[in-house]
């Protein structure tokens, strides 16, 4: 395609998108409870549909290890406590842990149901081909989003075509169907009428009221819509939604009979999601005055998972999708893989596209300072979210400055090119036009299993995101970073 006649957009046209956009929920609130536009590119990303199909195939599998990864409490105390000793927040994490699950006799055992809701982030390496970034299994937001994305562009595509086909890589490409916001929320419910019925074969009434779902957010979240996208979902199918910080819920939870979880003016909860609680802040309540840091309303999460209730995510889900856990997974053979369940084949299919990482010793901070080709590399903490990745020449700097008993806190991770898109295209940003000749994108597909089963119609396969940033930013986050909403299409080799 000849791009010498690439110009910015009509003014008519992006009005009409941010219009769009506001009006289907694409937005973060503004301190001032007004709304602002999510970000966006003006044509999807196109992949080979090969590629895609690649990733179906792999993804629900991953699920399924970290999944049964997440069960096995014994190997997750005895893998993971070297990193905890040098992560605070993840030795937290360990702590409750093992009040959850250690010694059965002396305690009562968690009896939470685990709803794996995860989204695995990938970007298409123009050497490697698809590789891993990340696992998210708490905070996996942006399904809703990655949806609307997909409308945006068809809106687009409807409305103004002959724009919308100036910016296409490939006017053969097709779109990829995309509906995360309707299959996370059949996989929600599906874990809450199942709790439900459990109680109903206790003896319970059967004419309770609707499956309750119990959304635990960020005191004065700004990403609010995408979330609510999801609650509105669930009141589609018949599911009751409540929306409560770990602050409020530390006084207004009791137990019912049978281990049943009770909120305070609402009655029994089915089904608990996690949308905070991936960082201490999170835990954070100053007018307790605490001694030690978080102790309360870490303990409120605790004391949700002493009860019969879907749950994402639990405690052992956040250690299972932690860093340090994919690299174990990545450096270990794949027939280990066998202990939870993944035939060598499909071990082998899920070890295909882990990229490398590497535990950070004194011998090899040497060996990347004097062998290593620093701009193949990435360092990585525990955190999540953006700002938790360094690169280029800072990673030295980095690694002089850490502690040997800060080492288990870090990885060094292969770092991904992916390619950029063969035309320019349209960023808007805040209502702002802005010209991008080097885009990339990453994909994370969402996947939904209860009690270690696929709970969606395809699979456990719940949808897509498409994040997408200008190469020369190292953070691509929608909400943290300098990506953009984007959508997919496929192109048929």
């Amino acid at each position: 395609m000849n791009n010498d006649n690439k110009q910015f957009m009509p003014q008519e046209v992006i009005n009409d998108i941010l219009e769009w956009e506001i009006m289907h929920g694409v937005a973060f609130r503004q301190a001032d409870n007004t709304a602002r536009h999510v970000p966006f590119s003006i044509a999807p990303m196109t992949m080979e549909r090969s590629v895609y199909q690649h990733l179906l195939s792999v993804t629900p599998l991953i699920a399924k290890l970290v999944s049964n990864v997440s069960e096995d409490h014994d190997f997750l105390q005895e893998s993971l406590s070297a990193m905890a000793k040098a992560d605070p927040f993840f030795g937290r994490l360990m702590e409750l842990h093992q009040q959850a699950h250690g010694d059965v006799t002396k305690r009562q055992q968690a009896a939470r149901q685990p709803l794996l809701l995860m989204r695995t982030d990938f970007m298409d390496d123009r050497q490697h081909g698809a590789k891993v970034i990340e696992f998210n299994g708490i905070a996996a937001g942006m399904g809703p989003f990655g949806q609307r994305a997909t409308e945006l562009h068809c809106f687009v595509q409807d409305q103004w075509n002959d724009v919308y086909r100036n910016w296409l890589e490939d006017d053969t490409a097709m779109p990829a169907d995309n509906h995360g916001m309707e299959q996370l929320a059949i996989g929600i419910a599906a874990s809450a009428r199942k709790v439900k019925a459990h109680f109903a074969e206790l003896g319970g009434s059967a004419n309770e009221q609707k499956p309750t779902f119990l959304m635990i957010v960020q005191k004065d979240e700004d990403n609010v819509y995408d979330q609510h996208l999801l609650e509105v979902a669930l009141q589609k199918i018949g599911v009751r939604t409540v929306r409560r910080t770990f602050e409020q819920l530390s006084t207004q939870l009791s137990s019912g009979q049978n281990q049943r979880l009770i909120l305070e003016n609402v009655g029994a909860i089915d089904t608990v999601y996690l949308r905070a609680g991936y960082q201490y802040s999170d835990y954070w309540a100053p007018e307790l005055n605490e001694d030690i840091c978080c102790h309360t309303l870490s303990q409120t999460r605790l004391f949700i998972e002493m009860h019969y209730v879907a749950m994402n995510a639990t405690i052992s889900q956040q250690l299972a999708t932690s860093k340090s856990m994919q690299m174990l997974l990545t450096m270990m053979p794949v027939q280990e893989y066998a202990r939870w369940g993944l035939t060598l084949e499909e071990a082998r299919l899920v070890k295909s596209v882990l990229a490398d990482m590497k535990p950070i010793s004194k011998e090899a901070i040497e060996w990347f300072n004097t062998s290593a080709n620093k701009q193949e590399w990435v360092l990585k903490n525990q955190g999540e979210g953006g700002g938790h990745c360094v690169f280029g020449d800072q990673v030295s700097e980095t690694l002089a400055k850490l502690k040997p008993e800060e080492y288990d806190a870090w990885a060094l991770m292969q770092r991904l090119y992916p390619h950029e898109r063969d035309t320019p295209t349209i960023a808007v940003r805040d209502g702002k036009q802005a010209l991008v000749n080097d885009l990339v994108s990453e994909i994370g597909l969402f996947t939904a299993h209860y009690q270690g089963e696929p709970v969606t119609d395809l699979d456990g396969y719940a949808g897509y995101l498409i994040r997408s940033k200008p190469a020369s930013e190292n953070e691509g986050g929608i909400h943290s970073g300098q990506g953009i909403l984007d959508s997919l299409v496929l192109l048929n080799a």
